[in-house]
């Protein structure tokens, strides 16, 4: 049994309600939709008090189970209008756990700037955060941590959610107290502010009762066991979340300067320098951390602390997503400078992939060369300054392309494109399109397949089955990047779930639980107003071929959703 507090910014009071059983199995992504379905909050406006802002922890968080103490957040999204749910690594899911706590919800919005206090005795505690206002997060969580102490984990929106910018994330603690770990998509950190809470300081305390602490300690083992046999594991852990790079750049669906090339080329000795074999050979030399753990007990370790030639610390993590986006994206070829541009994202909490992309659209249309780091600098000086430049371009890449009237604008539901150009990485393009949360790689990558012999109807069920077994991962707090032991082992996941709360699940559970989210997320939207047309890509990925590979988008909207909801319909309930 655990709590999940309700908090109420207007009168700073706290409500409680215990839950037990399967209900906290139905935690993250699956709490998140189905909370604010039930609020009617579809058609509300996502900037307004009316938007509740959730953080849910999943049925195993306070434990060392491998990957599976991410925190989920969740709101109506500013950025694309529909549903969304951003989660994240670091030790804030671990510690709500700690105190027994299934997660939170803030409803309403403060009348002042307040820092809200959840210490292991229970109480919840509103603080000044004035002292905290228009600093960047690294001085913020520092300051924080003085009054605070060390033995908490922090949720804290940057300087750009303090004036509403929607490519503002919630940054989370890391291991060492790093603010880096960001629920970065959908502007979830814009609603925060909103909100005026700054940060969100939780004790840690010990490991919480289970069902059978025994058995689920066995199941945590024995997951343990699984990970460190498993091939892909192993690559993930060595070279981090960089290795895609590499694996993308040779696909020929890398974003290269604004979606207009799939490759780099001409790269030293067929090493791609903006990718994992490079940056770890790199950093490795430098005295870095090439196998860092975002998570308590996480034993895949796909983090990194990326060092300068000088051995010093420049930015933890440097992960595929942001260089990808703001990296080649923008033309950059030296990870170093895309570490530094992502120490300052870090910095202000924002998304690197919107960043990226909306620089990109601005070098396509002729205000910058491609590679001109001055320039994005400057932006993103603009941003944190958040004057009328700066607080445009935090708006996102779908409104800064309309406000300048740019063509190639790689958006989906008015979010950024992930690193996967949809013309070559079918599979997760067909995912990005007709997943209600916007065009977002983690609700369904699957880029290891061969697809140019298979059509729409076959891509589409491979985007389905990924997308529904991610939702389910997203709904137990577990990080997808385990899926090629955990989508296996379904048998010894639900297990888990029973010893840890005392039910009796069957091993359908994990990918009905994963249905019912995507059903709930889809029922969502088009309350909310979507509609078909809403998932079709822009028109340059059907339009224009992608070098090297000369391979145009071939799916649409219409088609993939009728298969889609062909596929849906044939799931066991």
């Amino acid at each position: 049994m655990r709590k999940y507090l309700h908090i109420d910014l207007e009168n700073q009071s706290i409500d409680s309600e215990e839950l037990e059983g399967e209900t906290l199995a139905r935690a993250g992504r699956y709490h998140i939709v189905k909370t604010l379905l039930d609020r009617g909050t579809a058609t509300i406006d996502p900037l307004s008090a009316d938007n509740p802002l959730i953080f849910s922890a999943g049925p195993f968080a306070g434990t060392n189970f491998s990957n599976a103490n991410r925190i989920s957040v969740g709101c109506k999204s500013p950025l694309t209008g529909g549903i969304k749910e951003s989660n994240a690594g670091g030790t804030f899911a671990f510690a709500l756990g700690q105190l027994e706590l299934a997660g939170f919800t803030l409803l309403g919005a403060s009348k002042d700037w307040v820092v809200i206090r959840i210490t292991k005795e229970g109480e919840v505690t509103f603080d000044d955060a004035e002292p905290y206002l228009g600093k960047g997060l690294f001085e913020a969580a520092a300051l924080l941590h003085e009054k605070y102490g060390d033995k908490v984990s922090i949720g804290i929106c940057g300087p750009v959610a303090e004036y509403g910018g929607l490519i503002a994330g919630i940054a989370f603690s890391d291991q060492e107290n790093r603010p880096v770990r960001i629920s970065a998509r959908g502007g979830v950190g814009a609603v925060m502010g909103s909100k005026k809470v700054k940060a969100i300081i939780v004790d840690k305390h010990k490991m919480p009762p289970f069902h059978d602490r025994k058995k689920l300690m066995s199941s945590v083992r024995e997951y343990g066991a699984k990970l460190d046999d498993d091939a892909a594991i192993k690559s993930l852990g060595r070279n981090g979340t960089a290795q895609v790079a590499d694996i993308i750049n040779h696909m020929g669906g890398l974003p290269v300067r604004n979606f207009s090339n799939g490759q780099v080329v001409g790269h030293d000795k067929g090493t791609l320098k903006m990718g994992g074999d490079f940056i770890r050979e790199q950093n490795t030399a430098r005295g870095g951390d090439t196998t860092h753990a975002c998570m308590p007990g996480c034993m895949i370790k796909c983090s990194n602390v990326y060092n300068d030639a000088d051995g010093n610390e420049v930015v933890s993590p440097l992960e595929y997503e942001t260089i990808g986006l703001l990296g080649t994206n923008c033309g950059l070829t030296d990870p170093d400078e895309v570490a530094r541009l992502n120490w300052t994202a870090n910095d202000l909490g924002i998304d690197t992939i919107e960043t990226g992309a909306l620089l990109g659209i601005l070098m396509d249309s002729g205000q910058a060369e491609y590679g001109d780091v001055g320039f994005m600098e400057a932006a993103l000086d603009d941003i944190r300054q958040g004057n009328e430049r700066g607080r445009l371009l935090a708006q996102g890449t779908a409104r800064v392309g309309e406000h300048f009237g740019i063509e190639r604008v790689p958006v989906i539901k008015k979010q950024a494109i992930s690193a996967y150009d949809p013309r070559a990485i079918e599979v997760t393009g067909i995912s990005m399109m007709v997943t209600a949360q916007g065009a977002d790689h983690a609700t369904g990558s699957l880029f290891n397949i061969e697809t140019k012999d298979k059509d729409t109807e076959e891509l589409t069920a491979a985007s389905m089955e990924v997308q529904m077994m991610c939702a389910a991962a997203d709904s137990l707090g577990l990080c997808v990047f385990g899926r090629s032991v955990t989508n296996i082992n379904l048998e010894l996941i639900v297990t888990a779930l029973n010893n840890a709360l005392g039910t009796d699940l069957d091993v359908g559970f994990f990918a009905r639980l994963g249905l019912e989210t995507l059903e709930l997320e889809i029922q969502f939207n088009e309350q909310a107003g979507f509609t078909e047309a809403d998932d079709e890509l822009p028109a340059f990925f059907y339009d224009n071929p992608l070098p090297p590979t000369d391979k145009a988008a071939r799916h649409h909207s219409a088609e993939v959703n009728r298969f889609r909801k062909v596929w849906m319909a044939a799931q066991p309930s």
